[in-house]
């Protein structure tokens, strides 16, 4: 069965390993180290969602994922407004995604919760 919020931040992690590979190439280093930690999590910690101990815990850690989202969107709009630096802008509306669907997950999996 086909888990589009798993092939979506997989995805994403995958295009933000490229961009931070490029913003190293650039020497722009503490940008691509945090951008990487950030972009990254996002899709560890839906992995890391899909075996819960519970609901709570699945939407734990859903939450987690959406806060590494914003901190990603964050990152990707300083490079955005930076000089010098690689067009973000897919990467920008790729992760706004991200966003949207998670916190279509979480208000679900709450509404269920009760």
């Amino acid at each position: 069965m086909k888990n589009p919020i798993l092939e979506l931040s997989f995805a994403f992690a995958l295009k933000i390993v490229a961009y931070c590979e490029l913003l190293e190439k650039q020497k722009k280093f503490i940008i691509a180290n945090q951008l990487l930690k950030s972009g990254t999590s996002i899709g560890a910690n839906i992995r890391e969602a899909q075996n819960p101990h519970s609901r709570a815990d699945f939407i734990a850690k859903m939450i987690i994922a959406m806060k590494e989202a914003d901190e990603t969107s964050y990152w990707l709009d300083l490079c955005q407004k930076s000089n010098n630096y690689p067009d973000p802008l897919e990467l920008q509306i790729n992760v706004k995604e991200i966003i949207r669907l998670l916190s279509k997950i979480i208000s679900t999996s709450k509404q269920h919760q009760n």
